[in-house]
């Protein structure tokens, strides 16, 4: 019976020695020995920038040098590139990575795919490419790949653009498997004002243009108009001519909702299910002169939907703009997205070229906190399921904004192969990126997008941190936040490059904590402070602080702090004069009442904070109270208050339907009815598009006869016409009524 034993442990060792050989004969091993050469094989000189590119970056890694050649080798084992149009390369967006039982092979039909071939085969090795200018090469004494397997490389989108900072970066683009829409689109985008420029033809043939509301409108075509229809086929022509191997060109609506009426267009219009209808109509037109070129156009706003009941050209692509997803929740949890998902249903049976423009980032505070990233993965999914075959991912453009190399970094994964795991891809970008800060950042990161889930609001691209202040930009969850963003810098205080990237991500908290102290003004979190003798003064040190802050934007290359292109040096210069634009007036404790109901998301601080003593400034989301579409009701209660001057501020922003009254009316309460005590007439509005603030001042010596007055502003009755769109009202926005006895 012993012996037994012993010979079965006998057996069982020497199967766990052979088990174990044959484990470490499973791979194919490239090492640092000297006395082994280690070969990159190509076919022709086609495959070698591919090869020095692959030879540069294990160069880097390995002792032992790679050698390039030519032909074919029966020494040690080997890397095969290869430029070859097998059978199961059906596509040009695609390579194989496959071994035998020495060698390893790639093969792809074009060397921009080989180069996507080789950057594969490095990261399976642990190179990575974070960022332009972070790249990870790892120390390695060997590196090994499965003999005899085969891996077929597809990605799940044929077009992928991202339009983050290290998108410009060609090798960026080119290790992470990016297109690139400025080498591939001979006209971009919106593209109307490009075919028939307005100002070479407005003027002389108006009806060249859209009939909008009445008015003849620069922004659109008229999509019926024979002559339209000849000069864009001409200046395609011409377009298409000098850029011929572009692969799309743009025949596209401007960024506007204006559309034709004309009574052909609206004919079109009705027939085919909305202004989509012509536009697809006169689309149809231009598609069928150049059957070989790919047309391009957005569905957006007013043509978001498919036209009904009409067959597109086979080269026409649709660019599907959701510009109002809620970005806070996936697509597939999201309420808020049903009618989008029914739309993009509809697309589906309408073209089988339906690509899709992803807004990533918000657009009005690039630095701002914006927890959207955790829906990445499931949306990118559920575009794939749903049969989109390319995507135009549209981040800061080239200006660093909040956690912009994770996403930029997550989402260019995601284009390729939607299947990845998102979580771990994640942590290795973090550990790689932020070294021993990356605990505290990936908590950062995962609180933000816990706090949003939480409070299940609504996360608009046009928001910011005043609207999300009672939400996860709370005074409480700005705290966690800045705990932890401590705890991250302590991490890696001696590390002078990554103590920066946390650095910037503290950004995003100093700006949110400036932008929601305007807005609490001198109220608890505000920038103000009442001295001794009731003066207004900045709170010590806040000045200081945005000086830094926007000195070190300036240093990190954010040149913009949002899409309306506010400079950091301008951001400065205009908390320099909000610091100074204060007011000490008479009605700062008087009690105000709401006639007239605010417009619910322009609310303010409430009816107090018309009598605060702080002035809004340009930006209509902080402190300015909102009327959409009527006329304001404002009461207050003065007590016979010695006074003889109101002023009202008012806020001018045109190209948000922000205007000035066209009269103001003030009445005071005696014997139970309002008795009209003296009115104003504005003067004549003028097209502008330049947001002021302008102060209106009445006097009377009988407003203090009242116990309480009454103002009564009337907005405009109509939108002026550079300015008039369907279902836009004109607003009436005021910040401060100031009351003095002069």
């Amino acid at each position: 019976m012993f012996y037994k034993k012993l010979n079965l442990n006998r057996i069982l060792f020497i199967l766990f020695l052979l088990s174990f050989k044959m484990m470490a004969q499973s791979d194919i091993s490239f090492t640092n020995q000297t006395t082994k050469e280690n070969l990159i094989l190509i076919d022709s000189e086609k495959e070698r920038p591919a090869a020095i590119i692959l030879k540069s970056y294990l160069d880097k890694s390995f002792t032992n040098s790679f050698l390039i050649q030519n032909g074919s080798s029966k020494k040690n084992s080997k890397i095969h590139l290869s430029i070859s149009n097998l059978k199961k390369l059906n596509t040009n967006n695609s390579f194989i990575i496959r071994s035998n039982a020495t060698d390893i092979f790639l093969i792809a039909p074009n060397e921009k795919l080989l180069h996507y071939a080789v950057y594969t085969l490095l990261e399976t090795w642990g190179f990575r490419k974070f960022t332009s200018k972070e790249t990870y090469i790892p120390k390695l004494d060997a590196v090994v790949f499965p003999k005899n397997t085969e891996q077929y490389h597809k990605p799940s989108f044929g077009y992928r653009v991202l339009l983050y900072p290290d998108a410009y970066d060609e090798n960026f683009r080119d290790w992470h498997k990016l297109d690139w829409h400025l080498e591939d689109f001979s006209i971009w985008g919106h593209s109307f004002s490009k075919l028939l420029p307005p100002q070479e033809y407005f003027k002389k043939n108006p009806t060249f243009y859209a009939l909008y509301d009445g008015n003849r409108n620069s922004e659109s075509l008229c999509m019926t108009n024979d002559t339209v229809v000849d000069l864009v086929l001409q200046k395609m022509q011409k377009v298409i001519t000098k850029n011929p191997n572009a692969s799309f060109y743009s025949v596209s609506q401007n960024d506007d909702v204006v559309y034709c009426e004309c009574p052909e267009c609206k004919t079109l219009n009705t027939k085919y299910g909305g202004p989509q209808g012509s536009l697809y109509h006169f689309l149809n037109k231009i598609a069928r002169q150049f059957p070989k070129t790919k047309i391009t156009t957005l569905a957006y706003l007013h043509s978001l939907k498919p036209p009904t009941s009409l067959i597109l050209q086979p080269n026409i692509y649709t660019l599907f703009c959701p510009i109002e997803l809620n970005r806070g929740k996936s697509i597939v949890d999201d309420n808020y997205s049903k009618s989008f998902k029914n739309t993009l249903q509809d697309w589906n049976k309408t073209t089988s070229h339906l690509y899709l423009w992803d807004y990533t980032v918000q657009f009005s505070n690039y630095l701002s906190p914006f927890p959207n990233i955790h829906t990445f993965s499931d949306n990118y999914k559920f575009f794939k399921k749903n049969n989109i075959k390319g995507l135009f991912v549209q981040g800061y453009a080239d200006v660093p904004g909040d956690f912009t190399e994770l996403r930029q970094y997550l989402l260019a994964k995601l284009l390729w192969n939607t299947d990845i795991d998102i979580e771990a891809t994640t942590d290795d970008f973090l550990r790689g990126f932020y070294g021993k800060a990356a605990p505290n950042i990936r908590r950062y990161l995962n609180l933000l997008a816990q706090n949003q889930q939480k409070f299940n609001s609504y996360l608009d691209i046009y928001s910011g941190p005043v609207q999300c202040r009672n939400t996860f930009l709370s005074t409480e969850a700005m705290n966690q936040y800045d705990y932890l963003i401590n705890e991250a810098l302590n991490a890696v205080e001696q590390d002078t490059v990554l103590a920066s990237r946390v650095e910037k991500l503290r950004l995003a908290l100093e700006y949110v904590f400036f932008e929601q102290s305007k807005f609490y003004g001198k109220d608890l979190h505000g920038m103000f402070i009442v001295n001794e003798k009731g003066q207004k003064e900045v709170v010590k040190g806040i000045q200081e602080r945005v000086l830094k802050f926007t000195k070190k934007c300036s240093e990190l290359g954010i040149y913009e702090l949002s899409e309306g292109g506010l400079s950091p040096e301008q951001y400065y210069q205009e908390w320099l004069e909000i610091a100074k634009d204060t007011t000490n007036h008479l009605g700062e404790k008087l009690k105000v009442n709401f006639l007239t109901l605010p417009a619910e998301e322009f609310t303010g601080k409430g009816s107090y904070g018309l009598v605060d003593g702080i002035r809004g400034h340009k930006d209509y989301n902080i402190n300015w109270i909102g009327w959409y579409g009527i006329n304001p009701e404002i009461e207050i209660i003065t007590n016979k208050l010695d006074f003889n001057q109101i002023k009202i501020n008012f806020l001018d922003d045109q190209r948000h339907w922000i205007f000035k009254p066209s009269k103001i009316s003030i009445y005071g309460f005696n014997n139970k009815e309002w008795q009209l005590i003296t009115e104003k007439f504005i003067g004549n509005l003028s097209e502008s598009f330049v947001i002021k603030t302008e102060q209106i001042e009445i006097n009377s010596k009988n407003f203090s006869k009242f116990d309480k007055i009454k103002l009564q502003i009337d907005n405009l009755d109509d939108l002026p016409i550079w300015r008039k769109r369907k279902q836009k009202k004109p607003m009436i926005m005021i910040d401060e009524i100031e009351l003095y006895n002069k």
